[in-house]
């Protein structure tokens, strides 16, 4: 920064700046450098975007710095301001209040333990570092019927998420230590929590940044509890509806099969091999699972064998849908465990969707028949 030129002044000169909340601080920072045009102020304080997308390659920088500064300036009660012209260099001001007033409870109450909810609620993680919003959660979603456990922090989330397997977690980005977004990064790192829905609820307006990262929903503060009620009624739906569990490696197909499951009301997560697979149904025990055979890592066969192992799985639904040409030394391998072989080339969409109706329509301890 050239010339640089740093002045502070009280709005009210005769007034005490110390001691009064009502009295403003200035600071004014100004340089000679190239100095902006109209449209390039427009763009300014957007996320990830340089006034001139060229003086990222000349001078460096992320697009990300002016965004965090006026965000903290607005979250004290202040805000920053800008004044260029090309080739006259540019003034920044900052505006805080003389005394910024934090409010926080005499006596914090345990907001980890959540408040008594009725039997089979469904679980709500709420991770935010405020003492009054985590409040505010409990109560007002508590009043939904939801089920509630708070974290202060984010190591304190992701270990809650571990121990809970909520059905819906609640995410704010701006927290001391680990931030919002390692918390996300973490949770979608891991496989048994990786299809956890999370809905940001944070100050910090970066929506395509949340869904980029996998956030299935974004709300910003203050809080919109209609909103929030109706997003968490989506998941609470969901969480209790029959779970298909695809096991498939193309993408594709994958995409395609969770799409029209979802469309009928159904609960769907994917895996892209067998060893995966296994570790979603250690999460959640899903009502039917449609795999394939051919698979990296571990194939559809391997993975039966490690499924059958288990007492617990032993009833689960299998539905067998393959490209491969079944020979008897696969039935022979596959031994009876499988509900149906459908070949993939042979077989539409919606024969599979029928096949997955007359599984769900069938008693829960319903098992393996002749193939």
């Amino acid at each position: 920064m050239q010339n640089a030129e740093v002045s502070q002044r009280a709005a009210d000169a005769g007034s005490s700046i110390l001691h009064s909340s009502f009295c403003l601080l200035h600071f004014q920072v100004s340089d000679t450098g190239i100095g902006m045009t109209p449209e390039q102020l427009g763009k300014l304080f957007q996320a990830f975007t340089q006034a001139d997308a060229s003086t990222s390659k000349k001078y460096g920088g992320t697009g990300l710095g002016l965004v965090l500064c006026r965000r903290f300036c607005q979250m004290m009660g202040g805000d920053v301001t800008v004044a260029s012209e090309p080739g006259q260099g540019s003034t920044f001001t900052v505006t805080l209040p003389a005394a910024v007033e934090e409010t926080v409870p005499k006596e914090a109450p345990d907001f980890r333990r959540p408040l008594p909810s009725a039997p089979g609620a469904t679980t709500v993680l709420a991770i935010d570092d405020d003492p009054v919003v985590r409040d505010l959660m409990q109560r007002s979603l508590g009043k939904d019927g939801y089920r509630v456990v708070t974290a202060a922090s984010g190591p304190e989330g992701l270990e809650l998420a571990r121990q809970l397997k909520p059905a819906v977690i609640t995410l704010d980005v701006m927290m001391p230590g680990m931030d919002g977004w390692a918390v996300l990064t973490a949770l979608k790192a891991d496989a048994q929590l990786a299809n956890i829905p999370v809905v940001m609820v944070t100050i910090i307006d970066e929506k395509k940044m949340g869904f980029a990262l996998g956030v299935a929903d974004y709300l910003t503060k203050p809080i919109d509890w209609t909103r929030l009620a109706a997003v968490l009624e989506k998941y609470k739906k969901a969480a209790t509806s029959p779970l298909v569990l695809v096991v498939e490696d193309d993408a594709n197909t994958r995409d395609l099969m969770e799409r029209n499951l979802a469309k009928e009301g159904w609960s769907v997560v994917t895996a892209e091999n067998g060893r995966v697979a296994l570790s979603q149904v250690a999460v959640k025990i899903p009502a039917v699972i449609l795999l394939d055979l051919m698979m990296p890592e571990m194939n559809g066969f391997e993975f039966m064998q490690e499924l059958r192992r288990r007492e617990e799985y032993k009833h689960i639904p299998v539905i067998v849908i393959t490209s491969k040409d079944i020979t008897e030394e696969d039935r022979r391998r596959l031994n009876g465990e499988v509900e149906r072989i459908i070949q993939k080339s042979a077989t539409s969409l919606d024969e599979v969707l029928a096949e997955v109706r007359a599984l769900m329509a069938q008693p829960a301890d319903h098992k393996g028949a002749d193939l």
